[in-house]
């Protein structure tokens, strides 16, 4: 390792030791391995300003964000709960069925686990526990893992960040993440289904049918979202991030048409919210891009791959290898640095091994995404404590058993790739 490697390996653990904000600390630790090296310290601005602006992908985060904060600003939530409701809500451990669903649809919406605590993660609770039908620990425990289905089923943030550092093309990507979303879904169900068995939990009152049909329509423009979009991508009509153009405006139409939920302050309040989401996403990107940059520098990336080279392993052992680091590292560190910071390093590991870039990346992704609800720094958990005020405690202890049947899910992703790939190859896609 160089001396300005090191020198910057050491700033960067120092300042994320002491609690700075991890971009934070990407961005001084890269400033300090410029001035080390004597290279101009203006190359960190130069690397950030280019990767932002010469990738026209990246436009499509903040877009799909705004398209979210509009969705939940327009009482999108309830209409749906209700439509859920009326679909499985009859079943044994109905309103759990409701809360695994409920992710589902939304995350066609939003394509941020975050996105969909805040939009409904507080309401679910309150409908779970109410009459004592569930434990308050299951109920934050459930909706904080069915939070995690968001990025996997398209639209999806975390999958714009992995096309942008493999190059990987983002319609496959996200037709790749569909089967993973659904059975994501179906293990949440079941497991949810046996613990309602379990705890006794009384069957709900169910939603006659005669207003079924009503209820369906009061829902029907939401749920058109998610075909407009990927209509768009998959017809050959829109790019992904027109598509996301499109999906922020249709958002914004309904609710302010359809649903009548927006005035002034409302718009303001959206807007102001998704510019501080879309920087938060953005400082990410950056210190990813400088950080990128010397890890091109050093050489790190044909080195790794060359050290496998040298070791016999096979294409699945390095990815179960791989997974478990990740599975780690998702313990400590956020979604976004892992896949625009750790990922890149393998990816010419992976290319040498044949494994195919979008199986890669949905691994990877599902893989970040449990990381959200990992103890101890689970970003979700942490989100989840403050709206709604549940202790930590509270929710870590009930959620083991979810992270159980996620990371089992996720195992079956990695030894069958078809799982993966056979939806995308059913839309031409020859691997790659």
């Amino acid at each position: 390792m160089s001396f300005p490697l090191l020198s910057c390996l050491s700033v960067l653990i120092l300042l994320a030791t002491i609690g700075a904000p991890i971009p934070y600390a990407m961005i001084i630790s890269a400033i300090v391995y410029l001035a080390v090296k004597g290279q101009d310290l203006g190359l960190a601005a130069e690397q950030i300003i280019q990767g932002l602006y010469d990738s026209f992908v990246i436009l499509a985060i903040p877009l799909f964000i705004v398209a979210a904060n509009f969705m939940n600003a327009g009482s999108i939530s309830d209409r749906l709960t209700a439509f859920c409701l009326a679909l499985v809500g009859r079943l044994r451990g109905g309103l759990g069925h409701v809360n695994v669903v409920l992710s589902l649809i939304f995350a066609g919406m939003s394509g941020s686990a975050v996105a969909d605590i805040v939009g409904t993660g507080k309401m679910q609770i309150a409908m779970m526990i109410k009459d004592n039908r569930y434990p308050l620990g299951y109920a934050a425990a459930i909706t904080a893992a069915t939070s995690v289905i968001g990025p996997i089923i398209p639209p999806s943030i975390p999958m714009v960040l992995y096309s942008i550092v493999s190059d990987a093309s983002i319609g496959y990507l996200f037709l790749g993440g569909v089967i993973p979303g659904l059975m994501m879904t179906a293990v949440m169900m079941a497991l949810n289904s046996y613990m309602a068995h379990r705890l006794n939990v009384p069957l709900e009152e169910p939603v006659p049918l005669r207003e079924i049909p009503r209820i369906t329509f009061r829902a029907f423009p939401a749920l058109l979202m998610p075909i407009i979009l990927l209509g768009g991508i998959y017809g050959g009509a829109t790019t992904p991030t027109e598509a996301a153009a499109i999906a922020a405006a249709y958002a914004f139409l309904v609710a302010a048409v359809f649903y009548r939920a927006l005035n002034f302050a409302t718009v303001r309040a959206v807007m102001h919210d998704s510019v501080r989401s879309s920087a938060s996403v953005g400082l990410i990107i950056g210190s990813a891009l400088i950080f990128n940059y010397i890890v091109a520098s050093e050489n790190i990336p044909a080195q790794v791959s060359e050290l496998m080279r040298g070791v016999e392993v096979s294409p699945l052992m390095f990815l179960l290898m791989l997974n478990v680091l990740f599975l780690v590292l998702g313990c400590f560190l956020d979604a976004a640095t892992i896949i625009l910071v750790i990922l890149p390093v393998f990816i010419p590991t992976v290319k040498a091994l044949g494994i195919d870039l979008v199986h890669f990346g949905i691994v990877a992704v599902v893989n970040c995404m449990i990381g959200l609800i990992t103890p101890p720094y689970g970003v979700v958990l942490f989100v989840l404590n403050a709206i709604t005020g549940i202790p930590l405690k509270t929710i870590i202890e009930s959620i083991w058993p979810w992270l159980i049947v996620l990371i089992a899910t996720l195992l079956v992703m990695i030894v069958f790739p078809e799982t993966v790939l056979w939806l995308p190859r059913q839309f031409g896609y020859q691997g790659s």
